[in-house]
């Protein structure tokens, strides 16, 4: 491969002809060459954007010449629509812990194709580029503008999707009475909808904390360059270009009242992480419940049935597993996987910089792009096909010793067992050994042990 000479602090590297980055980027690549697993796509291009803000507001407060924000912009804009945009930001996550060699490959790569795109301008990568700037404040920053925008672009709407799926099946299941259970066992009635309503409030509750969190996503560190001080920029600047990416990323930026509090860990960052954890666990466990309905289809509980998309068994004909949910679980599990790291992460710097912020980014963009899927997944391959097997379930529901419950006021616990153990050693029904066991009219009985009645006690027919 044909080669071209660049220089920096350290002397000459050898950097490829095609190459639009320089030095810097070339020494990271060789330097962090055990894999290659680049920072996401969606962190890239944000950097990228925070550059071009930057450049604006330089050149509002007469920091860098007009034409040289001009180059910059021109750049950014040419870059972040380019097809073929992560060739030319190969380094690897596992970097240095501040983000350096990503933050310069960024100003290097803009600095050569804006000296392309306007030949008779010379833009430095650290004195143009990166004016006013340090990579502990632009990667810290970075990292929280991709989350939060990640979360309100892609898992917001995701969520919506879910949300408002699971309010149209409760209200179609008003009437779809079931078993209730608790420890696995047998409990009292309950519909449906209820079970559905269940769902939807965890859903919307972990909806609730991310917006909560939002907040103080937003409020960056940039503007604090090398220790939280704000050495080497204009004094506006960090209002200046917290305004101007309000308007580029649509989301309430402001700097943060202690620039150096995002510098030296993200506690917001696993803040929100917490967050999707908490998300991950309300996905899991509505999964698990969809699993446990669908069991059988003669040895299991059997209250849905979810739409066959494949067969499940090389081995045995016919059998079709809940692969869908499966697929969900596994993808929420990594998430609690990372949840951990996250918090490692973030408590590992000292005294002015944390120094794991590239893994921070790279695993909480990839908690938010699996719970995004995970949504997805569930909404339109699961909810939106799920039948309920309505005739088993009211048969079921009718053999419930359980509904026993409903009387203990009239005839006490100890009757109640009784009646209970009866009916289910015999296999009867509790309305029929009640009748005979108790005073209580088969009228009356019917009414009381009516399982829509129990479901919904406080509900006026």
């Amino acid at each position: 491969m044909k080669s071209r000479i660049e220089k920096d602090s350290l002397g000459e590297v050898k950097v490829p002809n095609d190459a639009l980055y320089g030095a810097q980027t070339q020494r990271a690549i060789e330097n962090f060459d055990y894999s290659y697993h680049p920072l996401p796509v969606s962190f890239i291009k944000a950097l990228l954007r925070i550059k071009r803000s930057a450049a604006k507001a330089n050149a509002e407060l007469s920091e860098i010449p007009d034409a040289t924000a001009k180059a910059i912009i021109d750049a950014v804009d040419s870059l972040v629509s380019a097809p073929d945009l992560m060739k030319h930001f190969p380094v690897n996550v596992y970097q240095t812990g501040s983000g350096t060699s990503t933050n310069m490959n960024a100003n290097e790569v803009i600095a050569n194709v804006a000296h392309d795109r306007s030949a008779n301008i010379i833009i430095h990568p650290n004195d143009d580029v990166n004016f006013g700037q340090s990579s502990n404040d632009i990667i810290p920053t970075c990292l929280q503008l991709s989350l939060a925008e990640a979360c309100v672009e892609d898992l917001l709407p995701a969520f919506d999707q879910v949300i408002g799926q699971l309010d149209e099946l409760e209200l179609v299941s008003h009437d779809v009475i079931k078993t209730g259970r608790t420890h696995l066992m047998d409990a009292m009635p309950i519909s449906f909808a209820q079970e559905f309503a269940t769902w939807k409030f965890q859903l919307s509750e972990s909806r609730e904390r991310i917006v909560s969190t939002l907040g103080r996503l937003t409020q960056v560190p940039l503007g604090g360059t090398a220790v939280g001080t704000g050495i080497n920029r204009h004094h506006q600047y960090s209002a200046k270009v917290c305004e101007l990416l309000s308007e580029e990323f649509k989301l309430p930026i402001i700097p943060c009242a202690n620039l150096a509090s995002r510098m030296s860990s993200q506690d917001v960052s696993l803040e929100m992480h917490g967050q999707l954890r908490v998300l991950a666990t309300v996905l899991i466990k509505v999964s698990n419940d969809l699993r446990w309905m669908n069991s059988g289809p003669n040895s299991g509980l059997g209250e849905i049935q979810l739409r066959a998309i494949q067969p499940g068994s090389s081995i045995m004909p016919s059998k079709v597993n809940p692969v869908i949910l499966e697929s969900i679980l596994m993808m929420c599990t990594k998430v609690l996987g990372h949840d951990t790291s996250v918090a490692i992460a973030n408590q590992s710097g000292n005294f002015q910089l944390n120094v794991m912020l590239p893994l921070i980014a790279d695993l909480s963009l990839s908690s938010v792009d699996l719970l995004t899927h995970s949504l997805k997944a569930m909404s339109k391959k699961v909810l939106s096909t799920l039948t309920i097997n309505e005739k088993y379930l009211e048969q079921m529901v009718l053999r419930n010793p359980i509904l026993i419950t409903a009387i203990n006021r009239k005839i006490g616990y100890d009757l109640a067992a009784k009646i209970a153990k009866t009916a289910q050693s015999q296999q009867r029904s509790i309305l029929e050994v009640a009748e005979e066991m108790t005073d209580i009219t088969r009228a009356e009985l019917e009414k009381l042990l009516d399982p829509k009645v129990l479901a919904y006690p406080f509900e006026k027919s």
